[in-house]
């Protein structure tokens, strides 16, 4: 699951997806209606893969929370994030990231997790078999790594004469220029 080129830009509607860059703007598409639209350096821009929850603990980055969210609801919410009231909202939320901040956490940032987690999973963005993929080759991975990995070997030290040479060199006064100096 890779969050990097899904940004959400401050005043809009929605999530969109990075698509060029160059010239001080983004293009972008927006996941929502999928129009193109430039987004400027003056916009305020964040990456999803940049933005976390805080917790009492230390901050959870979205994509464990879309996890956390995915192995504890699934695919599709059982609840509607905009009509849900602040109960159910905070019930959800605790159920999903039990120790997020109740002080720094709003409800409007928990409608956005849940409303973001659903439209990403139905455009396909989110692919949790890919986690699961990862964290059981890891072990392995790991071993085989190590064992192919060998040791470089090291550089040798120049040799003292040209290290001598090199000092002598830059101690040498500079000549003199050629060019005479003109008269005002």
């Amino acid at each position: 699951m890779d969050l990097s080129k899904v940004v959400a830009i401050s005043g809009k509607p929605g999530l969109f997806l990075v698509t060029t860059n160059g010239g001080g703007k983004l293009i972008v598409e927006s996941l929502l209606d999928g129009k193109r639209i430039p987004a400027f350096a003056n916009d305020k821009i964040s990456s999803l893969e940049e933005i976390s929850i805080f917790t009492t603990g230390e901050d959870k980055p979205l994509k464990e929370v879309f996890v956390s969210i995915h192995e504890k609801i699934g695919d599709k919410l059982d609840f509607d994030p905009k009509k849900a009231s602040p109960v159910e909202l905070r019930e959800k939320f605790m159920l999903v990231l039990p120790e997020y901040d109740e002080d720094a956490v709003y409800q409007s940032d928990m409608k956005k997790v849940f409303q973001w987690y659903q439209l990403l999973n139905d455009k396909g963005i989110l692919d949790f078999n890919v986690e699961e993929k990862k964290e059981e080759e890891k072990p392995e991975e790991a071993t085989a790594e190590k064992k192919a990995v060998k040791k470089a070997p090291a550089k040798k030290a120049a040799p003292k004469t040209a290290a001598k040479e090199n000092v002598k060199a830059a101690a040498a006064p500079a000549t003199k220029s050629t060019k005479k100096p003109k008269k005002v």
